[in-house]
């Protein structure tokens, strides 16, 4: 998916737009209201803990029924904002200002297979080239796929689990002994791998990798430096500036 953009043949800026404020708007409300849910979620899961740090942690945000309306106004408003992201997709592609296109689309293709393979292949030095990428890589796909996982999983038993006199209604009789145990077991795993995920993976290599830390100023500015679009990006900058190698030479 990408947005169009502007291809210039006499001279290549500094700077190109990747992210607009809309989706930079999204995304602050998506990782606040992450960080909310985690705080509180696992402060919450042991909330009634004799003593400990569960305790005291719980107490932070002001007990527990001061933190699971704190939870539950989060959730609610992480859910809204992914609709929104969906919806904002389904505009920006209705009016032909987001088309897909295999050098810069977040679709996953038989290409980020072997850009795997051929990534590995170089870690372990049987390979002197490492996998070229457009817009976004192998990686980045996961990362934002990822998402969508985790708001059917962690959205869905969340949502029952907050409002379970309106859930009920859509429940199985014959589930109703066992749903509402496997909905909170669902909700906490998925939540903690989530939180591992995002800890391990996304904060890694988009802010914490040598060439970005301390942090990544792309979530707020949602600017990329031509120069790393090149380095990073070799197939989108060579689409986006396809004279650049020419005037090169």
């Amino acid at each position: 998916m990408s947005q169009s953009s502007t291809t210039t043949t006499r001279e290549i800026p500094k700077e190109i737009e990747r992210f607009n404020v809309t989706f930079r708007i999204q995304h602050i409300i998506m990782f606040t209201t992450f960080l909310l849910l985690s705080f509180t979620g696992w402060g919450l899961k042991y909330a009634y803990a004799p003593g400990g740090v569960s305790s005291w942690w719980i107490r932070v945000w002001g007990g527990p029924e001061t933190a699971g309306i704190i939870h539950r106004v989060a959730g609610v408003t992480m859910l809204l904002d992914f609709v929104w992201h969906v919806i904002y997709l389904f505009y920006l592609f209705g009016t032909k200002r987001m088309t897909i296109n295999l050098k810069t689309t977040v679709i996953p293709l038989p290409k980020d297979v072997f850009d795997v393979i051929k990534n590995y292949l170089y870690f372990f030095g049987l390979s002197k080239e490492k996998a070229r990428y457009g817009k976004y890589s192998y990686a980045q796909k996961f990362d934002y796929w990822a998402v969508f996982w985790g708001m059917f999983i962690i959205g869905f038993s969340g949502f029952a689990l907050a409002f379970p006199m309106l859930v009920s209604h859509i429940i199985p009789q014959f589930a109703t002994a066992w749903i509402w145990q496997l909905l909170s077991i669902m909700h906490s795993d998925e939540a903690l791998l989530a939180i591992v995920f995002i800890l391990f993976w996304h904060f890694y290599n988009e802010h914490l990798k040598p060439e970005n830390f301390p942090m990544s100023w792309l979530w707020i500015t949602g600017k990329i430096s031509t120069d790393t679009l090149k380095h990073h990006h070799p197939i989108e900058y060579e689409m986006l500036f396809p004279d650049a190698n020419k005037n090169k030479d």
